[in-house]
């Protein structure tokens, strides 16, 4: 019987390893975050960046400041109403008090005014936004009606109301201003909201039987950082102007203390003899709100590239 060779089977190749990728020489290449993103973006913006830095620096003045300076509030009528001089960088007002330190001391106030007056209106807005558009239906018809209802009123008299009725302090003045504030904000967050809740994601919570407030609080509201981040840095000129407006009145800050609006309210009494008493007030005012709007506008192009030039 012939025998019958075996079928030999080629050896088999010897194992080799995966090669071991470099991670250092792909780190370049690693994805970035969208606040990664906008952040690149706005630094490309030298404008946005020249008017942070300068908020950055005025408010660094104006909080630390007055603590080198003279007394804002110190009177000495041998120094009544002198132009600026070394000693006197802006000069002294009627009741030989220095300017430069009531500006910064103004500052100090005007900003503050606008800062917690926009937190107040924050607060608000996007909680009342973030519950009406999630809730929909005939929830956010009465909310937003009553928004609709607040928005027919004048709010400067209803501010100058609450100033007359409960007095001049500086609590009354954050919470009447961010109050008449927060109804914009409402409507961008409820727009917003609007739109998220019909995503896969939201939809994947609710069927999960997760609480609504847990939404809300943790996938909704961050979900719309951007544009109230935008609108914020566009609310607290609105708020300092007002603030202003109000102190030009007489119903803002009581004195001895200042705002940047109670010293253009001084100095507008008395511009064509002594002009530098409306100047710097005036100047330091303008500058800054110019520098917040032209921040948000940069900061508005670097959080939504669709609406930049580039």
């Amino acid at each position: 019987m012939p025998l019958v060779a075996e079928e030999t089977q080629p050896p088999p190749e010897p194992f080799e390893a995966p090669p071991i990728l470099d991670v250092a020489s792909h780190e370049g290449e690693a994805g970035h975050s969208l606040w990664q993103d906008a952040w690149a973006r706005l630094r490309r913006n030298r404008l946005a960046v020249i008017c942070g830095g300068f908020l950055i620096a005025i408010a660094v003045l104006c909080f630390v400041g007055p603590l080198f300076t003279q007394d804002p509030n110190a009177q000495e009528l041998s120094r009544y109403i002198t132009a600026p001089t070394w000693e006197h960088w802006m000069g002294t007002d009627t009741h030989g008090r220095d300017l430069f330190a009531r500006v910064l001391a103004g500052g100090r106030v005007s900003l503050m005014v606008g800062l917690c007056a926009t937190v107040v209106s924050l607060v608000i807005g996007v909680l009342y936004g973030t519950v009406a558009g999630y809730l929909g239906g005939k929830v956010d018809a009465v909310m937003m009606r009553f928004v609709d209802a607040v928005y027919a009123m004048p709010f400067i008299i209803f501010v100058i109301l609450l100033m007359v009725l409960f007095g001049r302090n500086f609590l009354l003045l954050f919470v009447a201003l961010g109050a008449v504030e927060w109804l914009t904000m409402a409507r961008i967050v409820r727009g917003q909201v609007m739109a998220l809740r019909r995503t896969e994601f939201i939809e994947a919570a609710d069927a999960l039987g997760l609480p609504k407030s847990r939404i809300i609080f943790r996938h909704l509201i961050p979900n719309t950082l951007g544009p109230v981040i935008v609108f914020t840095t566009l609310t607290i000129p609105a708020i300092m102007l007002q603030e202003a407006f109000l102190s030009f009145l007489g119903l803002g800050v009581p004195p001895p203390d200042a705002s940047w609006g109670t010293l253009i309210n001084e100095g507008a009494k008395s511009m064509e003899e002594y002009p530098w008493l409306l100047l710097f007030p005036g100047l330091a005012l303008a500058v800054t709100l110019f520098s917040l709007n032209f921040l948000g506008d940069g900061l508005r192009d670097a959080l939504d590239p669709r609406a930049s030039k580039d």
